[in-house]
């Protein structure tokens, strides 16, 4: 299926969600008002549930939610960057943490997290009100 069908497909489905808001279908739902209870692990190996309850109560992260925020905030510095030798600092940082977060994983390939290429970054961010290329 290409982008263009799922963007066609998200838009009606975007739309059918925004009138039923419209109509009320959602004023009478169980639990409306109310927190979401946002405790299940079930996806959590019955063996590891303990452990990750005791981490989350502490107020740590899973080593990979780390790795993934720290890339985040990096790409968010990089769109803000105008030096062109400080961009290029930034984005060889960016791809060694993406590097460092597959290599963590061990996944196949096809399922790694993409790393940004300088060049076509660098053509996409404005710097300094125009974009480079």
């Amino acid at each position: 299926m290409s982008f263009l069908n799922l963007a066609f497909i998200e838009r009606i489905a975007e739309e059918r969600i925004r009138q039923a808001q419209d109509e009320g279908a959602f004023d009478d739902l169980p639990g409306r008002g109310r927190p979401l209870c946002l405790d299940d692990d079930a996806h959590v190996p019955e063996d590891l549930r303990m452990a990750w309850r005791v981490l989350k109560n502490a107020g740590c992260l899973p080593p990979e939610v780390l790795a993934r925020r720290e890339i985040h905030t990096t790409r968010e510095l990089l769109a803000g960057l105008t030096d062109e030798a400080e961009r290029h600092r930034q984005m060889q940082r960016l791809n060694l943490l993406v590097t460092k977060l597959n290599e963590a994983r061990r996944r196949p390939v096809s399922l790694e997290a993409r790393q940004e290429y300088y060049d076509k970054v660098v053509a996409r961010v404005p710097c300094g009100g125009k974009r480079t290329k």
